[in-house]
């Protein structure tokens, strides 16, 4: 646990792909994103996985990825893995389920980890902003122009603490107050949630 006088945790952990001349959509300010949230998002949410058999996408995930994926947005992916923190999982076996994602959906423009346990008081784990940002940071694209896609209200806070937007996909494990108090940042699935991302115009 990190005192008031001790160290702060690192920082999160991000992998960036060169875009190589992809168009960006949205013009020459860095374009717009999308952050998806790994579990239960993605993919089916299987406590501390380090195992890239287990890899489940979730139903309609790869076809929402790879609608927005046509229209040029940068995408990147976003998860907390406090197992790292608590030994039960390694990088090596993050990286791992992170190449297997990559086979099912094809490449992601970022990824941003979290690996700290709750105790640490990092400021990438939700609702604190850190993981947004370093994602937005390596993508250069604009908080304002991200919208971040996830199962809890911790999500939408994040998102909302970066400066960027948020829409909620429930769960199984997303409480009922959670849903009514996302209001209309909520859609019932993934396709459901691109299909707002497009409809607000920002893609085009």
């Amino acid at each position: 646990m990190v005192g008031g006088g001790g160290p702060r945790p690192s920082a999160p952990w991000v992998v960036v792909r060169d875009a190589g001349g992809r168009r960006a959509a949205g013009g020459g300010d860095g374009g717009v994103a999308v952050l998806f949230d790994r579990d239960a998002v993605l993919i089916e949410d299987i406590a501390y996985n380090g195992d890239p058999g287990r890899v489940y996408p979730r139903p309609g995930a790869r076809r929402a990825v790879g609608e927005l994926r046509e229209l040029g947005v940068r995408l990147g992916v976003l998860t907390e893995q406090p197992g790292i923190a608590r030994g039960v999982l390694t990088r090596r076996r993050v990286e791992i389920v992170q190449h297997r994602i990559e086979e099912l959906f094809g490449p992601f423009d970022a990824w941003a980890l979290c690996p700290h346990g709750p105790a640490e008081r990092c400021g990438c784990r939700a609702p604190a902003p850190g993981l947004v940002l370093a994602a937005t940071r390596a993508l250069r694209v604009r908080p304002a122009r991200t919208t971040v896609i996830g199962g809890t209200a911790a999500g939408l806070v994040a998102a909302a603490e970066a400066g960027a937007h948020g829409l909620l996909v429930p769960t199984a494990v997303t409480r009922p107050g959670e849903i009514s108090a996302a209001g209309h940042r909520r859609a019932a699935d993934l396709g459901g949630a691109v299909r707002l991302v497009v409809a607000g115009g920002s893609v085009r």
